[in-house]
């Protein structure tokens, strides 16, 4: 999780309660060099391929819920359909219409995939982990 989000979560910035916040996840090469202070999108180390589009895809978030101590938001998979993409290394979600105070393209996480991935003429999927307190892909303990 990025510091920023961290700091914007407790400002208003991110909502993952409604349509007004649409987030993106973006994928890069392993030339990325993204961390817990990585703030927000850029297009340098984005990865290009067929059918891949700057930006990424739109990510559908679960209305947060809590779990014991623990709240955590529910993303689903997302899926890059039919693309032919290569050197995979990572990802960043990002929040691509914050909402007040905050503008930009605020990043909520960076994924690291933990080597080079690849598709070919075929579904790129990132998986998301299980929505649990122990695992969600956010979660605030």
């Amino acid at each position: 999780m990025c510091t920023s989000f961290k700091v914007e979560a407790l400002r208003g910035v991110h909502n993952f309660s409604t349509a007004s916040n649409i987030f993106k996840l973006a994928l890069y090469n392993n030339s990325a060099s993204f961390n817990a202070a990585t703030t927000s999108y850029t297009t340098s180390n984005e990865i290009s391929g067929t059918n891949y589009s700057a930006g990424g895809n739109a990510v559908t978030t679960v209305t947060p819920i809590s779990s014991s101590t623990t709240a955590l938001v529910d993303m689903a998979d997302v899926v890059f359909s039919n693309v032919t993409i290569s050197a995979v290394r990572g990802a960043l979600i990002y929040n691509n219409s914050p909402t007040s105070p905050g503008s930009g393209t605020p990043t909520v996480a960076v994924l690291d995939f933990g080597g080079d991935k690849a598709a070919s003429s075929g579904n790129f999927t990132v998986v998301m982990p299980t929505a649990d307190a122990s695992n969600a892909i956010i979660r605030i303990a």
